[in-house]
């Protein structure tokens, strides 16, 4: 029993949004679908940080979800910036169970306990935009990964951080998250939202602030979920 990571799958089986129109993402659905199949159990749980779907709401993105909940293992799932489709938790939920799709489960100030780590996180938003709606999401999305962090507490395993957007890129740091993440004594952090040959050349992988960072983008690991536990 194993936990993996992966983030933006970008799944369009109800939209004409396919990434299939950028250089390296040719046939990508069908890459995720056979590198997960063979390197995932239905035993194993797989983390995936955001932009799943380019639905426009719940029932466009059911056939992404679908194929989702067909593929090998329990799927944890954390909102990225083109998750349009998400909802409120119950909503999602109830949709979920509606449908049976019950290899899938949503972190929304929650945490899910998967082999030996608690694993929690949130979207995460735009640390350094000066624009006044963009740090009230941002603050929101501090909440929400604090609650997600005290559910992670009641759980009696290390939490492990899931974030859409990088904490840190380049120069530049989001201070208040990287602080969350020192007090709350968080070993790990995995990250999505990066994508292209120039925007890879800003990330940060490895140890950083006592922190060990990981990019899991879809096309940054070879479209196969990657092993973290």
């Amino acid at each position: 029993m194993s936990v993996y990571a992966i983030s933006d799958l970008h799944l369009s089986f109800s939209s004409d949004k396919s990434m299939e129109i950028f250089p390296g993402w040719e046939g990508y659905v069908d890459k995720i679908k056979n590198n997960w199949e063979q390197n995932v159990s239905d035993e194993d749980t797989v983390v995936i940080i955001g932009d799943v779907s380019w639905g426009m709401s719940l029932e466009e993105a059911k056939k992404d979800l679908e194929f989702i909940n067909n593929l090998p293992g329990k799927k944890v799932l954390i909102k990225g910036n083109h998750d349009y489709w998400w909802s409120t938790k119950s909503k999602i939920n109830n949709f979920l169970k509606e449908n049976n799709l019950s290899k899938i489960e949503i972190i929304y100030n929650s945490a899910y306990k998967a082999q030996n780590i608690s694993v929690c996180g949130t979207r995460g938003w735009l640390y350094n935009s000066p624009e006044q709606e963009d740090q009230k999401i941002f603050v929101r999305e501090l909440g929400r990964l604090q609650k997600s962090l005290d559910c992670a507490n009641t759980l009696g395993v290390p939490p492990v951080v899931f974030l859409h957007y990088p904490p840190v890129y380049g120069l530049q740091e989001s201070e208040k998250i990287i602080n969350i993440l020192i007090e709350r004594n968080v070993k790990r952090c995995y990250y999505g939202h990066i994508h292209g040959s120039e925007a890879k050349k800003g990330i940060v992988e490895g140890m950083y602030k006592g922190v060990e960072f990981h990019l899991v983008s879809c096309d940054y690991v070879g479209f196969c979920p990657v092993l973290i536990s």
